[in-house]
């Protein structure tokens, strides 16, 4: 198993521990206080907990090496999980902004009560999914993968609406304010919202098979423009599934030179390119010049 992929799975395994424990807090809280917002909490902390089990299997299948059915890999589960994820944290925004906007609405503002308790729970769950987020973006960073990018987002848009409700707590308790968290709310939906279309036109592309990012193809090309021994190039192409970078590239060799010596030309550019994306999976096809 490559370094990204145990990257990839030790963050879907914190993810899985940290979701664990916010239903436990969470739980803890409610049965404390029996505040309907700690049970809304605690709610969508149990469909974290489901997501993360969801995107845990998915880098462990998308980490399985070829096999005779998927000559290519399975990377392509992560782009199918980061497209499910997307849709779920769309619907989440849709559900958070349409409560927002309708408690703002209300004649009758819920009061909040038990504030201290909740406050305590709210301040171990910001801490949780902080640390969380961090380590998840670290691995996203290093390894592009899009569950984990999806995984951290959600999460992210979690630590908002707990940052508000803390927030609405202290207001509440100190100055008797009620609105304070709703609209935190809906600045947090329209983040979640804006951020999964984001990953899901990502993962779209990549399940269509669309080239990689501009920047990655320049990269490409200037590592073979400069390779010593290459008359030209043609039909470069790329594509990306999940973490891992296809690509497909015909070279232009002199034809005179012996097959030893071809052979170390190709893998000299292929080993460079690889080093500038271990992830890749590079085919380099020889071609005469003409």
């Amino acid at each position: 198993m490559s370094a990204a992929h145990k990257l990839n799975l030790s963050a879907g395994l914190a993810s899985v521990t940290v979701a664990v424990l916010l239903v436990g807090v969470k739980l803890w809280a409610l049965g404390e206080t029996h505040a309907l917002s700690i049970a809304a909490s605690l709610t969508d902390s149990a469909l974290d907990m489901m997501m993360s089990l969801v995107a845990l299997m998915a880098i462990f299948y998308a980490a399985r090496p070829p096999d005779e059915d998927h000559a290519f890999g399975h990377s392509s589960a992560e782009d199918l999980a980061g497209l499910g994820q997307a849709l779920f944290i769309l619907t989440s925004a849709g559900v958070i902004a349409w409560a927002a906007v309708r408690r703002l609405l209300s004649d009758a503002p819920v009061a909040l009560e038990f504030q201290g308790r909740g406050m305590l729970a709210m301040a171990v769950s910001i801490a949780l999914t902080l640390a969380l987020v961090l380590w998840q973006r670290r691995v996203a960073a290093r390894t592009g993968n899009r569950v984990v990018q999806a995984d951290s987002l959600h999460y992210l848009g979690d630590l908002l609406p707990s940052a508000g409700a803390l927030v609405a707590l202290v207001a509440s308790s100190w100055w008797g304010l009620q609105q304070i968290d709703s609209v935190v709310a809906l600045g947090a939906a329209a983040m979640l919202f804006f951020g999964a279309l984001s990953i899901g036109r990502q993962s779209w592309d990549a399940l269509m098979d669309r080239r990689a990012d501009p920047d990655v193809v320049a990269k490409i090309e200037s590592i073979v423009d400069g390779w010593p021994g290459i008359h030209g190039y043609h039909d470069l192409r790329t594509r990306r599934s999940g973490s891992t970078i296809f690509v497909n590239l015909h070279i232009e060799l002199d034809g005179d030179q012996t097959l030893t010596e071809a052979h170390d030309i190709g893998a000299g550019l292929k080993h460079a390119i690889l080093k500038a994306y271990p992830e890749a999976d590079v085919i380099i096809h020889k071609d005469p010049v003409r």
